[in-house]
């Protein structure tokens, strides 16, 4: 039975002057007409950013914030896994894993944790109080370094089932995630679905996603009154918003190389991700403070993560997933689904419905990708109202 150990992030301090002179020594790439972000980041605020990152951000302070929660390690398969487990204060807690997706780390879920947990303290109910486990992904973050192929979304479930079962003793549980983390939930609800208690997601993608386009699954009939537009934003994420994924999906090692090696380069491909996928109107840090933007990047950074969390996308399109069984619905757990209308793909009711063993949907009225980060106490609430009626 795998043991896990506690843990205490504490990064050496030559690591930190090694990213400040590499940062200092930035050789920028001469950029022009591209006030709109139109060719990708624009260097004006990626310097502004990155002068920040050397003469203001303190990831000491970022550091001894995370260290406030209970961390822990344990190694299942071969794989070193990373996660945080806070018990909740209440009768009777659920055990709740949060699962984070790219480019995320373990950290974008810091704002949900306490209210999850100790509900009472936010105003809330003792009785919706969940045990919250939050994991980092394989390969991202302190679940690292990786040295086995082959990881992906489909494959991570069979880990987390491991880790809530075998390590932290909880027969069954529940699971909530965006991004990767839904295609992880709904794999749970897909293959464990007599151990799952209810999954909860804010992204709606068929598992078999990289399988084929996603027009193929999914067409403009389906979409109902309160979808307008939904169809024609999806379709534009997916024709013009998907260049890293076909990187990261055939030669990601490749990219790896100047990413590793280059912070600014690392926080480029990143800043812009969290500019386009989120409800932020063009202004990024209506959604996130420099502080919040820069410890995802030192976290992708001190971890040299970023190589390993780009392959976990070449796993999923080169170890395609299998169904586990031929039932419909495809995923049978009772699911919950918020949608955020800002998010890069959203999919009708409809579809959801014949996908999903669906018990709740809700339209929220805004947020985007990033939903624990833009919109926490939106997405608070709505997970305690979805998990409140499968409470035993």
């Amino acid at each position: 039975m795998p043991a896990k150990e506690p843990f205490t992030i504490q990064i050496p301090d030559e690591v930190l002057t090694d990213l400040r002179d590499r940062l200092i020594r930035t050789r920028w790439a001469h950029d022009f007409a591209n006030d709109e972000w139109a060719y990708g980041t624009n260097s004006a605020y990626l310097k502004e950013l990155v002068t920040y990152w050397i003469e203001q951000y303190d990831w000491r302070k970022h550091e001894a914030e995370m260290n406030a929660f209970s961390h822990y390690k344990t190694t299942i398969e071969d794989i070193p896994i990373h996660f945080i487990h806070e018990p909740g204060k209440g009768p009777n807690p659920m055990p709740l894993i949060l699962n984070h997706g790219w480019p995320w780390t373990f950290w974008d879920l810091n704002k949900v944790i306490r209210p999850l947990t100790d509900p009472a303290a936010y105003g809330g109910d003792t009785a919706d109080s969940f045990d919250i486990v939050v994991p980092s992904l394989p390969g991202y973050g302190f679940s690292s370094p990786i040295n086995v192929p082959g990881i992906n979304y489909w494959r991570t479930a069979d880990l987390w089932v491991t880790l809530m079962q075998d390590v932290l003793g909880y027969d069954r549980f529940a699971t909530q995630g965006g991004d990767w983390g839904a295609a992880i939930a709904a794999q749970l609800g897909h293959k464990y679905a007599d151990r799952v208690i209810g999954v909860h997601t804010h992204v709606m993608l068929p598992l078999k996603a990289f399988a084929g386009p996603l027009t193929s699954m999914v067409d403009r009939s389906m979409y109902g009154p309160g979808e307008e537009g939904w169809f024609d934003r999806s379709m534009h994420f997916l024709t013009a918003e998907t260049g890293y994924v076909a990187l990261q999906t055939t030669k990601p090692q490749t990219l790896a190389y100047g990413l590793n090696d280059s912070p600014a380069g690392l926080c480029a491909w990143i800043l812009e991700k969290r500019r386009t996928w989120s409800d932020c109107n063009g202004d990024v840090e209506t959604r996130f403070t420099k502080d919040e933007l820069l410890t995802t990047m030192t976290l992708y950074w001190v971890t040299q993560s970023f190589g390993a969390s780009a392959r976990y996308y070449y796993e999923a399109a080169h170890n395609l997933w299998q169904a586990s069984h031929d039932r419909t619905p495809v995923v049978s757990a009772p699911t919950g689904i918020a949608v955020f209308p800002k998010d890069v793909v959203l999919l009708p009711r409809k579809w959801a419905e014949t996908y999903y063993n669906l018990q709740r949907w809700t339209v929220m009225p805004s947020g985007g990708h990033f939903a624990s980060m833009e919109e926490p106490e939106q997405l608070v609430e709505e997970i305690r109202a979805f998990f409140r009626p499968l409470r035993s």
